[in-house]
């Protein structure tokens, strides 16, 4: 069905949506690579492309020819280079509420003991890094800790925290009302702005939630802030009620 013409080109209506699909996976591609070191590269291949398009006008052949290999080895590159942008970017697109729905994946006994625990922590001026795992499952983190397979209680989240326990840097892995190891590394934020902001256990936290679903109670060791981290984002300066009703409107059914 033709709407409208554009000298000669014919507009239909089915033309306009493969349009507005089009525009909504660029600006989908350029939300889930802003911030990160995949924005950068994003400008470099638009200078190519800009090199390009001037060198074919000025017909210079040999420069159109190089940049033209560059621009080719440099999807390869980007794909090796930029692995755990692109991944935290798929893993982002499968958390949409669109594809798919949050279920419960525990009662909320574990969360009051994750509370606790957090608490007691703030209080005693140490650090600590709880992750909870939801749909999208967290294996290669698991294998990176020591298996603990307990229930969760805040006695032995504290315990595992305390140091010199050899645990007590690593992060806590949590499936629904289990602990399933401790002392596991999480991978880094790629986000430039948490650089300078945060340190080492702050910006793990965020990173593991950019790739995963994952709800993360980080404690700083420094402040004893209680933090949450859902999304890649981050939420400070909690108390003990104000996190226990965060993590029940998270893993409440929708």
């Amino acid at each position: 069905m033709e709407l409208f013409r554009v000298g000669f080109l014919r507009v239909g209506f089915t033309d306009l949506v493969d349009i507005a699909v089009v525009a909504f996976i660029f600006y989908y591609l350029l939300l889930l690579m802003k911030g990160t070191r995949a924005a950068q590269m994003l400008l470099g291949a638009i200078f190519f492309l800009a090199a390009w398009f001037a060198a074919a006008w000025l017909q210079f052949d040999a420069l159109r020819w190089m940049i033209s290999r560059v621009l080719t080895v440099g999807v390869i590159a980007f794909v090796i280079l930029f692995q755990p942008e692109l991944r935290s970017a798929l893993a982002r697109l499968g958390q949409n509420p669109f594809f798919r729905r949050l279920f419960v994946t525990g009662g909320t006994e574990s969360l009051d003991e994750v509370v606790k625990a957090s608490v007691r922590l703030s209080e005693k001026g140490l650090g600590g890094l709880m992750v909870m795992e939801r749909d999208v499952g967290l294996k290669d983190l698991l294998e990176t800790g020591r298996t603990v397979g307990a229930k969760v209680s805040a006695d032995l989240l504290v315990t595992i925290f305390t140091p010199p326990g050899p645990l007590h840097d690593g992060a806590v892995l949590i499936r629904g009302g289990e602990i399933l190891a401790a002392g596991c590394v999480l991978p880094l934020s790629q986000s430039i702005k948490y650089d300078r902001l945060f340190g080492m256990r702050h910006r793990a936290a965020v990173g593991i939630t950019e790739q995963s679903d994952a709800v993360v109670v980080v404690v700083s060791e420094e402040t004893g802030a209680i933090s949450l981290v859902v999304g890649g984002r981050l939420k400070r300066d909690l108390d003990g009620p104000t996190l226990k009703a965060d993590l029940v409107s998270l893993f409440a059914r929708r």
